[in-house]
């Protein structure tokens, strides 16, 4: 089983401080999602900062202060030991700094034994052209064999986005996302139109609360290889929802579309 997660960010600026209350209610949640069965924990855009993009600039080093993080960020730690006690994999949003102090828009794979992998971002939009560099595709992670591409807000709205997880052999599109108030229906045809014409599971965590884009409008939940809403959240804060992924449902679409 997957868990989605609706997190309404603490942002107080997204300084140090808060990028480590957020990775300490990150650690909650894990440990809520593997006490109902998920191995897969699911986090938004910018998880660990809320999308806070005043407070990110690109200047500095890769230093652990403020709310860029890096590969040997100590905040992260005990997201990391969550993970390795639970034998969960927690995919979380955050500002990265590679080794080389290149900025990222990334999901962090947090695995089962601790370690952070960190996947980018491929489609920008807005002021993020400004402050962050692209990624080139959709990364890929396993989990209890099942191959789970993700993806980050905008990159699920370019259909080629997924056509490449679907060339990678994905089974799952994980995205973790922005959508706001208004941009309901746009968030329902994205991961709809993605899993049906893949056949695969669809997973979106939506940023909950008020952001600097406009209130969030919720909906975040799972879609099946139909196209077809599996289960979504009620309310616009922190939620969770559990999706159970089952191979037969996949096998069946797939069959029926001739693979």
């Amino acid at each position: 089983m997957a868990a989605v997660v609706q997190y309404q960010a603490l942002t107080a600026g997204a300084g140090e401080e808060t990028v480590a209350a957020n990775v300490e209610a990150h650690v909650d949640l894990v440990e809520r999602a593997q006490s109902e069965g998920s191995r897969l924990v699911l986090f938004p855009e910018l998880s660990l900062t809320g999308y806070e993009l005043n407070t990110l600039t690109t200047s500095g080093t890769a230093g652990s202060t403020g709310p860029w993080l890096n590969a040997h960020d100590p905040r992260l730690q005990p997201l990391q030991e969550a993970c390795a006690r639970t034998k969960t994999t927690a995919i979380v949003g955050a500002a990265w700094r590679e080794a080389d102090s290149t900025p990222r828009l990334a999901s962090l794979v947090v695995g089962p034994g601790g370690s952070v992998r960190p996947i980018f971002k491929t489609h920008l939009h807005g002021a993020e052209r400004k402050i962050f560099v692209p990624g080139n595709g959709p990364g890929m992670v396993t989990v209890d064999g099942w191959r789970i591409a993700l993806a980050v807000c905008a990159d699920a709205a370019h259909p080629a986005h997924a056509a490449a997880a679907s060339e990678a052999k994905a089974d799952v599109y994980a995205v973790s996302a922005l959508y706001t108030l208004g941009e309901e229906l746009r968030l329902g045809l994205h991961m709809g139109a993605r899993s049906m014409d893949h056949r695969i599971f669809g997973l979106l965590a939506n940023l909950g609360g008020k952001t600097p884009l406009g209130a969030s409008c919720g909906l975040s939940g799972a879609w099946g290889p139909d196209g077809a809403s599996l289960a979504q959240v009620k309310g616009v804060g922190t939620e969770t929802v559990v999706a159970k992924l089952e191979w037969s449902g996949l096998h069946r679409f797939r069959r029926g579309a001739g693979e």
